[in-house]
């Protein structure tokens, strides 16, 4: 025990005279550092009233190009204690003179006096010299004193020892101060503290008082008093403590006489618990026979189940069928609008060509009669001229007839065969919108309606061109048939733009419009407002598929009662 007093005087003391220390070698380290500062600030003090001292005369040596007394002047320097090189330049920062300790300077020229610091540990006061004549002043060189951190702690060496020794000659008292102290006023209570505790008697506590014989009133003295307070209290206890002894051998006595109360109220409950057990073994009886009935439900329940999920199996199998039977109404709603293509296209084919039959009939006869005029000589110059001018109009009537069959047959080839085939190819997306509403030409030419289109001539994709047509075909016929119903004059404006990374489709008509109920079924398959009409309500589904699946892009539809309908289309390049 003796042994951890010791142990905590000894590091509360190593602690204080750590802090101690610490403190002193911050403040003595402080001080030399003054010192150092005091002493440069001293030495440069001096290094510039040197220059007071000897610039008139170097001045005057160098301006008379007195090189050797320059010299001697600086040699003359270097024998002055506070000074370890000297260098001397003139106007043109040529070196005359360079001794002892110096550093490199730069080129330029030195205007005023600077204290600078160089490697090596030393300093150097510049400063210009400057003659004057006549009133008018000329720099004619200029000149670096050094001197070096040696010769400041040559000056301040004697201080330096006196701080170092003061400081350890201070802590040495204090140490000695500080260890007769804690000896005295903590390490020995201490220790009789401890050999008065261990030699506490249980049996007689009064004896076991402590006495550390200390008069001041620490915490020493107020520990000995706390814990004589406590041998008091134990005292008390242990007479309290007998008395409850006592009392507990009474109550042992009256425990006894309760046992014997309990042990006949115990036979009693015996007897009715034999009872409850001959109640319970009944009560199991009924119970088994509830579980075998149980039983029996559970088997008809699982039997239920067998049914109900052979009944789901049936229903999956009429869901391919019916899934089935949608991708063959899909498929016949892609053949249904090449069909009306395909009629649309053949319509207007038959003008041109009728057109063209009716020129070629009339040009085989004024052929057959300019024939039957050369056979009997009777041919002429005017027969010949009428014959050259009304073949001319003829075969003008035919090329303009049949280029423009050509090009609707063109137009619905590449369009027709696109819808019917998924290749992948790429497509100029304004030449290809425009072969699409030219194949659909057909449809608008008894109407009013026109169709604005919006696209740069630079924007090709590499997709498939039939997903393309069908979209636009859908968006388009879907506008015509339900959107312009009884309106005159429709417009549909379709806008594309291609930003990084996607297409944008802006397709927009100025019809009828949909109320919020019947946009909400919009892309729903077989909804249709032409129900019995033709209509089969798979239109906008298809469109919606190919967008959002085949080409993997959004699709959005906006729509307010005769505000007209918007498609918003971003498909990934």
């Amino acid at each position: 025990m003796s042994s951890v007093n010791e142990g905590l005087s000894k590091k509360l003391l190593a602690r204080v005279l750590s802090v101690y220390f610490i403190l002193t070698l911050l403040v003595t380290a402080g001080q030399i550092f003054t010192e150092y500062v005091n002493a440069k600030s001293h030495i440069e003090g001096e290094l510039k009233t040197l220059k007071n001292t000897f610039s008139t005369s170097l001045t005057r040596a160098i301006w008379e190009l007195n090189t050797p007394q320059a010299k001697s002047i600086a040699v003359g320097l270097m024998e002055l204690p506070i000074i370890e090189g000297v260098q001397i330049r003139d106007e043109n920062s040529k070196y005359i003179a360079d001794l002892g300790r110096t550093s490199q300077l730069s080129e330029e020229s030195i205007t005023k006096g600077v204290v600078r610091d160089h490697s090596g540990g030393t300093f150097g006061y510049s400063f210009p010299l400057i003659f004057e004549f006549s009133g008018r002043t000329s720099l004619v060189g200029d000149v670096t004193l050094y001197s070096s951190i040696d010769i400041i702690f040559s000056r301040i060496e004697v201080g330096i020892f006196f701080l170092i020794g003061n400081a350890i000659l201070k802590t040495g008292f204090l140490v000695f101060l500080f260890m007769s102290a804690f000896r005295t006023m903590l390490t020995n209570p201490l220790n009789e503290l401890t050999q008065q505790i261990t030699d506490f008697h249980l049996d007689d506590p009064e004896s076991s008082k402590l006495d550390l014989g200390i008069s001041d009133d620490n915490e020493l003295k107020l520990l000995e008093t706390s814990y004589n307070k406590l041998i008091d209290e134990m005292v008390v206890f242990q007479s309290k403590l007998s008395d409850t002894q006592s009392e507990l051998k009474e109550a042992n006595h009256r425990l006894d006489e309760q046992n014997i109360s309990l042990e006949e109220e115990v036979a009693k409950k015996t007897a009715t618990l034999s009872k409850i057990m001959l109640d319970l073994e009944q009560q199991k009886d009924e119970l088994l026979i509830n579980q075998r009935e149980l039983r029996q439900e559970n088997e008809n329940r699982q039997f239920i189940e067998d049914e109900l999920r052979n009944r789901n199996k049936e229903l999956a199998n009429s869901m391919e069928t019916i899934q089935m039977a949608k991708d063959q109404l899909i498929e016949s709603e892609r053949m249904a609008s090449l069909g009306g293509l395909v009629a649309g296209i053949a319509h207007d084919v038959n003008t041109p060509l009728g057109v063209s039959i009716t020129a070629t009939s009339f040009l085989q006869e004024r052929v057959s009669k300019l024939e039957a005029a050369y056979q009997d000589k009777s041919l002429t110059g005017n027969t010949m001229s009428s014959f050259i001018e009304d073949a001319q109009q003829t075969a003008t009537l035919l090329t303009s007839n049949l280029n423009r069959a050509s090009d609707l047959i063109s137009s619905f080839k590449q369009v027709a065969v696109d819808q019917t085939s998924e290749a992948v190819r790429e497509i100029n997306v304004s030449n290809y919108l425009s072969e699409v509403v030219q194949s659909l030409a057909p449809n608008f030419k008894k109407t009013k309606h026109t169709i604005d289109i919006n696209c740069p001539e630079n924007i090709s994709v590499q997709c498939a061109p039939g997903v393309l047509a069908q979209i636009f075909t859908n968006m388009i016929m879907n506008s015509l048939i339900h959107g312009f119903e009884n309106i005159t004059k429709g417009h549909i404006s379709i806008i594309i733009k291609q930003e990084p990374g996607s297409l944008f489709i802006d397709y927009s008509d100025n019809g009828k419009g949909l109320d919020s109920d019947k946009l909400s079924k919009h892309f729903d398959a077989f909804f249709t407002t032409k129900r019995g009409k033709g209509g089969s309500g798979l239109g906008t589904h298809i469109m919606f598929n190919l967008v959002t699946q085949t080409l993997e892009g959004k699709i959005e539809v906006f729509s307010q009662p005769e505000e007209g309908l918007q498609y918003k289309i971003e498909l990934p390049l």
